[in-house]
Parts: structure tokens; sequence; C-alpha cells
């Protein structure tokens, strides 16, 4: 059997933020936007009606940034405060207070962001494990593809895959994907004692069936050629639902994810954005080198999970 191959639309990141316009901006806390990345970017998205930013961090730095950056920011909430660290328990103490629906990285490092969100006691973790989704636009496949987790856990155990499907399930959900098909990843299709990440996919799969993950449809192990392409599938004798048609995949680790999803962007054209999930709120963390669609699409992920919440 030979598949006929539909022309992909290159268009999704750009129809998300269309769509995240036409809803109320949501109110964000910017963390210590003192520099062109951070300042540039959450100005762009206000402007573009996506956000209401609070910016926080050392006034000073954030005016002199505006000046250099020729911004007029004198519309937008400044909360002074000393230093990065404070702003990002700043910013997660108006996430608590539900003064803010989410929270955007400025000019600090991830996991300066990420200590303050997960701290036990000022912090806004849930439940859930934090992770993280990167949502790619891809020339050559029909529809949004999410890969996770990419940025926040290094080496998962199976219960934190658990919550980095459940993460990425509900998040598809809040893009208007009824039941997510998830592709749990490893280098063969085949269940292997000597290949950990074939039992864990093995073990999420059950899992979904008893009810421990919910509203996906999960299949594993899947190789990555058999997961995006139905006819690799087909020659390799794999009756799946889940392949050539994923929503999800989920790779072994940070290291494999991160690769895959760089390959995306410098070889296959992809475009990109992301978000951290599975806070009290979702968390806007753009990279260095994103561009201006990839900041602006990442905000309208963040937007569509605060005016969609699943449960």
């Amino acid at each position: 059997m030979i598949l006929k191959e539909q022309p992909p639309v290159h268009n999704q990141l750009e129809f998300f933020i269309e769509q995240a316009v036409k809803a109320r901006p949501i109110r964000t806390a910017v963390v210590h936007p003192v520099d062109h990345n951070g300042l540039m970017g959450a100005i762009e998205a206000a402007e573009h009606n996506l956000i209401v930013p609070t910016l926080i961090g050392p006034k000073s730095k954030i005016l002199a940034a505006a000046e250099k950056l020729n911004l007029n920011i004198s519309n937008y909430e400044i909360i002074d405060v000393e230093h990065s660290h404070a702003a990002a328990e700043m910013a997660c103490e108006l996430a608590r207070q539900a003064d803010v629906e989410a929270i955007m990285k400025g000019d600090l490092g991830s996991s300066e962001l990420i200590s303050a969100v997960i701290h036990k006691t000022k912090g806004i973790r849930t439940e859930r494990r934090l992770s993280h989704v990167f949502v790619f636009d891809i020339p050559n496949y029909h529809k949004p593809l999410v890969i996770t987790d990419a940025a926040i856990n290094v080496v998962p155990n199976l219960m934190t895959k658990r919550d980095i499907v459940q993460n990425a399930i509900d998040f598809c959900r809040a893009l208007g994907v009824a039941e997510p098909k998830v592709a749990i990843l490893a280098a063969i299709e085949k269940v292997k004692p000597y290949m950990p990440s074939t039992i864990d996919a093995a073990c999420l799969c059950k899992m979904a069936d008893r009810g421990q993950i919910t509203n996906g449809l999960l299949d594993g192990p899947l190789a990555f050629d058999n997961a995006i392409s139905l006819q690799a599938a087909i020659d390799k004798h794999i009756n799946s639902p889940v392949s050539g048609d994923a929503d999800i995949l989920l790779a072994p680790d940070l290291e494999s994810a991160n690769m895959i999803a760089k390959q995306l962007i410098y070889l296959a054209d992809a475009k990109s954005a992301g978000i951290a999930l599975g806070a009290k709120v979702p968390i806007i963390l753009t990279s260095r080198s994103e561009k201006t669609l990839g900041r602006l699409a990442s905000c309208a992920l963040a937007s569509h999970m605060v005016h969609h919440p699943v449960s």
C-alpha cells in the first residue's frame, strides 16, 4: 500500500496567534526585562493584544533599556525590585494571588526562573511535575506537532514521564484537540528489557488503559519514523492508530528531545514556540535566540491555556 501525501499547511503558529488576538489579552508578569530580548518580546506581545504586561525588575534598568530601544513603556506597570531573583519571586507571588494569569521570562536564566516557580513555599508548583512543550509547524507534517520534554526534566523516571504526558495532553486539549495522540519514542518498536525507554513506553500505555493518564490516545514504543509516518509503520507491519498522525512525541529524555527539536528547526525549516506547564499558571520560556514569531506564538499558546482550561 502506497499512501498519497497531502500538501501540508505551514501557517499553524500564525493561526494560534490570530485566535489569541481575538480573545482578551492575558495579564502577564514579565520577569526582569532589562535588555533587548526580554523587554522587546513583552512589548511586541502587548502591542499585538496578546498580553497586558507587568514589568518586574530594577526600574532604572528597565527604563534604560526602553530608552535604548526607543520604546514608550509609560502605559505599563513597573514593579521595582532589586534583582532578577527578587523579580522571579514577585512574579510567583502575583500568580499565587491571581493578579496575573501567566509568567513570561525576561532577561534571566531559565533555571533561575524555574527555581522560583518550584520553590516549596514561595513558588507556584502543583501536584504535577513541571515540564516543557515545544510546538512545531513543520513543512512536511500535516498538523502542529508537540515535542516534550526538551528543556526541564533531564532524565525523567516513569512517574515523571506520566506527568509530562498528562501536561502535554491537557495542553493539546486547550488548543482544541479532543483526544491527542501520543507517540512514546524509543529506538525500536518492541519492548526490550535492556532498553528502559521501551519498558517505560509499555508502562505508560497500560497506565492510560487503567485511567492513570486520561484523555489521550497513547502508543509505544515507537521509533521516530513510524511515529510520524504511516507509510513507515505499514512497511514495518505496525498497526497503530497513532502512527503518521501523532500530536505529541514523548522523548526518552531531555537530550534526545532537545536534539529532535533543534534538528527540526535547523534542518527541516520548522517554526517553533514553547511554554512550561504544570505550574499554577503557564510560563512563557523563550530562548535568547527566539525570533518575533516564536515569541508571539509562545504568548498565544499561554493565552489558549488561560482561556480554555481543561480538567
